[in-house]
């Protein structure tokens, strides 16, 4: 991604352990602490059950193997650490490998409430729970080998429907709508914003719909799509989605509903 950022991730030693600072640990517990009180009855029971196989410790950051320990027993993804910023062609790489990237860094406490990268709480926290799951596995895993063999114009479609829905995405559930991106699930304001904004505009997901509609990642975000069901996940993933693609290049762009800026970067992203 071209992109600057002042946090440098930890380098690991031979056995693949990070050391963290107690202040860095501090951190995690603060910020786990305030989550885990927001997304009560607002996280999705997917993420919930999958909060509670990976067992993360509340007192001090994970270490990858922790996390791969579980992951290897539900789906057969892994954890994989990596700088601090990525481009593209690793992102896309390490997906359809069935390795999710984590950067070993955790925000200050300046950055306390929000993060444009992805740091190791958006990734561990929002994202890793998940990963548990097949439907969100297998969806990943297609989207990564889709992003790899694809062009660069073609990423920046494909970039859409990874922020609409693993990193922003909605679902409908028995008992109302529950929160699953974990772009939405690692911020206490959008988490909030997500479900209960009057201003917040939340439609049923059509993926070609999702390909046609811009974002930015510095704001909460103006549009949410909805899952039917979490099964819905895997109809995706079998989709000709690069079909779409070529359908949502014809058809160009929805207008943006919110005001320009001179530079984004389209992957991932924390909050």
């Amino acid at each position: 991604m071209a992109k600057c950022t002042k946090y440098i991730s930890h380098p690991s030693d031979k056995n693949g352990y990070v050391s963290w600072s107690d202040d860095e640990n501090k951190i995690w517990a603060d910020l786990v602490e305030r989550q885990l009180n927001i997304i009560e009855g607002r996280a999705c029971d997917e993420f919930m059950n999958g909060l509670q196989m990976l067992n993360l410790s509340y007192e001090r950051i994970p270490q990858l193997q922790e996390v791969n320990d579980v992951l290897a027993k539900t789906t057969g993804w892994q954890v994989e650490q990596v700088p601090s910023l990525i481009n593209f062609d690793s992102f896309f790489q390490l997906l359809a490998n069935k390795r999710f990237p984590v950067a070993t860094f955790i925000r200050t406490r300046e950055d306390f409430d929000y993060l444009q990268e992805p740091d190791v709480f958006h990734e561990i926290f929002g994202h890793c729970p998940l990963l548990t799951n097949p439907a969100f596995a297998h969806f990943t895993h297609t989207y990564g080998k889709l992003g790899l063999a694809a062009s660069k114009e073609d990423r920046q479609y494909l970039a859409r429907l990874y922020w609409f829905t693993v990193e922003f995405g909605l679902l409908h559930t028995s008992n109302g709508l529950r929160i699953y991106g974990g772009g939405i699930l690692s911020s206490p304001g959008e988490t909030l914003y997500a479900v209960e904004s009057e201003q917040a505009e939340r439609y049923s997901l059509d993926p070609l719909e999702v390909l046609r509609t811009p974002y930015r990642i510095d704001i909460m975000q103006p549009i949410y799509y909805i899952l039917k069901s979490f099964d819905q996940l895997f109809e995706l993933a079998e989709m000709d989605l690069m079909k779409l693609v070529d359908t949502a290049k014809k058809l160009g762009l929805h207008p943006p509903k919110f005001a320009p800026k001179h530079h984004q970067a389209n992957m991932p992203t924390a909050s």
